[in-house]
């Protein structure tokens, strides 16, 4: 027991080295977290690790989603939701059949079900990997939100073939009207669990006495039952959390207040920090385990088919962007609103970044080890080699080489919308409005709210300077003891919160400069209150 909790305390502090090393060494911190992990198995006494999927499922999987679904923007993810979709569902399901086909004719003894098994399990990227090694990189907001939107949905679609194909190659009967049906019930049942228990956790937050620890704490445990509760009823508990998690996220304001938000937002980051982490070193340590009882021909085999399957799955996904891409132009005459990919040169990033990781790894390693004839599981060590080597290959290789591709193909916005800066200035100067039109209500007026009065309706003429410096230049209102001058503050805050929330209903303004924004009046608040 002593020797597990220290082994996972010493994975946590090989976790922040390496990300420490990370921007030194100019590498993502995914990528060189999984070459760690490589690096740390072969070191002699490192006891096997051994990663139980359940484990990743359950105690892994919610709060990541969760936190993904969080941090969505919901109107660029609707405005955008056939292309999500299509690459969600439409690419996952091509990627598995492609794969399935290929392996049945190119591997002796591996049966069609056993290839869409495989290509369940390798089909769905990892975003993680995908934004993490994109961060800072001149690309277009689209690509983003296209990336972020198909890693949301794309491991339920994934994880619902790889049921079917499991209980094909378990039981050797399978029915395609069946599987159909059972795809809807499973999809469209998680969704509607989701958000039931996440209309639930809002009254909860809304109508409860609740405190700060409180608030945090059932953000916390809101991913779990989600998931738990959808799997209990035999529907997806992935959609259960996404969907539940971006309704969370889009109604968040009206039930977090700012205290509430900033010590939810510090603790989540420390949270995902840790789980990212762990997962992908996990990926690297796990690699003793995963060889454990080939052979070394069969070995050197599998291998090489992870080598082949890593080039038919990258094939697929360039081949799925650009006829995505012409057929979009084709039928749109070139209109960059309506086009899933932007154009060629965004279609080649996004092709480039099918990352695999943790999901096709706890996938690779559910496979039960019988079948229930009590045999032993076809070829199992071979697909968990190819698996290994699928996601070593998309994630090492594609994740070094992507950076190099944005910058060689110099990517220029695709979407029309205003500057962030310009947005930014037009949202200052909006809420200094409201803040005017909150004071000029007042009939009598002292001489202070005049003074704040003038001030803002100066700002107001100019917008260029901060708000925050010209509340410094009035006093900082931790240092005021005067009710009066706390309460004229805190009217001010209260129209500054309003104009942020009729900016939020416009759909004009980035999602990122909206959250920034009030996470600056959230800090301003508790330094007010404190």
């Amino acid at each position: 027991m002593h020797q597990d909790i220290l082994l996972v305390l010493g994975l946590l502090f090989a976790v922040s080295l390496l990300t420490l090393l990370s921007p030194k060494l100019r590498i993502a911190y995914p990528i060189l977290l999984v070459i760690g992990g490589l690096l740390i198995a072969f070191v002699p006494g490192i006891p096997h690790v051994h990663i139980d999927p359940e484990l990743i499922f359950l105690i892994f999987l919610p709060p990541l989603l969760y936190e993904a679904a969080w941090f969505t923007n919901w109107h660029q993810f609707w405005k955008w939701r056939r292309s999500i979709s299509m690459l969600a569902f439409g690419l996952v399901f091509l990627t598995s059949l492609v794969v399935g086909l290929f392996t049945s004719w190119m591997i002796p003894g591996f049966t069609l079900a056993m290839g869409f098994l495989l290509g369940g399990i390798i089909s769905p990227p990892d975003a993680v990997a995908a934004t993490s090694v994109l961060k800072g990189l001149p690309i277009p907001k689209r690509a983003t939100t296209l990336l972020e939107g198909e890693s949301l949905v794309n491991d339920a679609s994934s994880l619902i073939v790889f049921r079917f194909a499991l209980v094909a190659v378990l039981t050797g009967q399978f029915s395609m009207g069946e599987a159909v049906g059972q795809f809807f019930l499973l999809a469209l049942g998680g969704i509607a669990v989701g958000l039931a228990l996440a209309h639930v956790m809002y009254f909860a937050h809304k109508l409860l006495p609740t405190t700060p620890s409180i608030d945090t704490a059932m953000t916390l445990m809101s991913p779990y039952l989600m998931y738990i509760i959808a799997e209990e009823f035999h529907t997806s508990g992935v959609l259960s959390v996404v969907s539940g998690g971006l309704f969370l996220s889009y109604r968040s304001h009206a039930f977090l207040d700012h205290k509430a938000r900033i010590q939810a937002y510090s603790v989540w980051s420390t949270l995902i920090f840790m789980l990212n982490g762990l997962v992908f070193i996990l990926i690297g340590l796990d690699l003793p385990d995963i060889v454990a009882g080939l052979g070394h021909g069969e070995l050197r085999s599998a291998i090489l088919y992870g080598l082949l399957v890593s080039a038919v799955v990258i094939a697929v996904r360039f081949g799925w962007m650009y006829v995505g891409t012409w057929l979009a132009r084709l039928l749109f005459r070139g209109d960059l609103e309506r086009t899933p990919a932007g154009d060629f040169r965004l279609a080649t990033v996004l092709g480039w970044a099918g990352m695999r990781g943790v999901v096709s790894l706890a996938s690779a390693l559910s496979i039960p080890h019988l079948l229930d004839t009590g045999e032993p599981f076809p070829m199992r060590g071979t697909i968990l080699v190819m698996t290994f080597v699928v996601i070593l290959v998309t994630l090492v290789g594609q994740g070094l080489t992507l950076p190099w591709l944005v910058r060689r193909l110099k990517l220029v916005e695709v979407d029309h919308h205003l500057p962030e800066e310009e947005q930014e200035l037009i949202l200052r100067k909006r809420m200094v409005h409201a803040v005017v039109d909150r004071l000029s209500a007042i009939p009598e007026r002292d001489t202070k709210i005049q003074e704040v009065l003038d001030h803002f309706a100066e700002l107001e003429t100019t917008y260029i300077r901060e708000l925050e410096d010209i509340q410094r230049a009035e006093g900082s209102p931790s240092e005021k003891n005067s009710i009066a001058e706390r309460e004229l503050l805190g009217m001010v805050m209260a129209a500054q919160r309003g104009a942020l929330l009729k900016a939020r209903s416009e759909r004009t303004f980035d999602h990122e400069l909206l959250r920034k924004m009030e996470s600056k009046l959230d800090l301003e608040q508790a330094r007010l209150n404190n």
